[in-house]
């Protein structure tokens, strides 16, 4: 059962995106604030119960300890980060579900980009909020981990329903479409995606979310068939 109501994206520093979960009692949940000013304003008035956090990396975090003050908000992110998150007040390990408001929200540990990254999955509402591991048409860089982790982050994030919409922490979708395109210039499912994201960033309007199926279809890193590809092909996107 959920009571979510709405889903908002807070544009913020140079791309990044954090999001808003408000509910029907008014609570709203940030997911990755890397920034206050803008969540601030966003919030216009508005109160923040709780924080969620994919990892420890400094544009997802950073306001988190003005925003704590200021709400005095329950901050959780990956156990495994505690060193690396101040101010955090619930840790959270793969498959541990918590709850907002009546919603529950699985966690997904994905290594990859940092060594425990953790995304947050809504089955009730077929959301998944990828942080920095899954990027529309691409993947996070690795930073910490391996491409063999990643490969199977990957993997485990491929397996949830078609039609589960991702949320991502950035908004790097052209660049990576035009990756793909590199290596995939032939396909049109990948072709029709990319006029579309060319014509919705002229307009200055976020290319997210996307659902896990078109991803399937127009992501080269989805369609990796082993973590050898993967790697491969990250390593091809490091120097695109």
């Amino acid at each position: 059962m959920s009571d979510v109501t709405n889903i908002e994206i807070i544009p913020i520093l140079e791309d990044n995106y954090s999001y808003f979960l408000t509910n029907e009692s008014g609570e709203i949940a940030v997911i990755d604030p890397g920034a206050a000013k803008p969540i601030i304003k966003a919030l216009n008035g508005r109160m923040i119960t709780t924080i969620l956090n994919t990892h420890h990396h400094d544009d997802h975090i950073a306001a988190n300890h003005i925003l704590k003050s200021e709400y005095q908000c329950n901050i959780i992110g990956p156990e495994a980060d505690r060193e690396r998150i101040a101010d955090m007040d619930e840790g959270v390990k793969d498959g541990d579900i918590i709850t907002f408001g009546q919603m529950e929200i699985e966690i997904i540990e994905t290594p990859g980009h940092t060594i425990n990254h953790v995304c947050f999955y809504l089955p009730s509402l077929n959301v998944l909020f990828s942080g920095d591991t899954l990027f529309s048409m691409g993947c996070g860089r690795l930073f910490e981990g391996t491409s063999e982790q990643m490969y199977q982050s990957f993997r485990k994030l491929a397996a949830l329903p078609d039609n589960t919409m991702v949320y991502c922490g950035h908004e790097y979708t052209q660049s990576n479409g035009e990756f793909c395109l590199s290596i995939e210039p032939e396909n049109g499912s990948l072709k029709q995606r990319m006029a579309q994201v060319y014509g919705l960033r002229a307009k200055d309007r976020p290319t997210i979310p996307v659902s896990l199926k078109l991803e399937k279809q127009t992501n080269v890193f989805m369609q990796a068939q082993s973590a050898e590809r993967f790697a491969e092909l990250r390593a091809l996107k490091d120097k695109f």
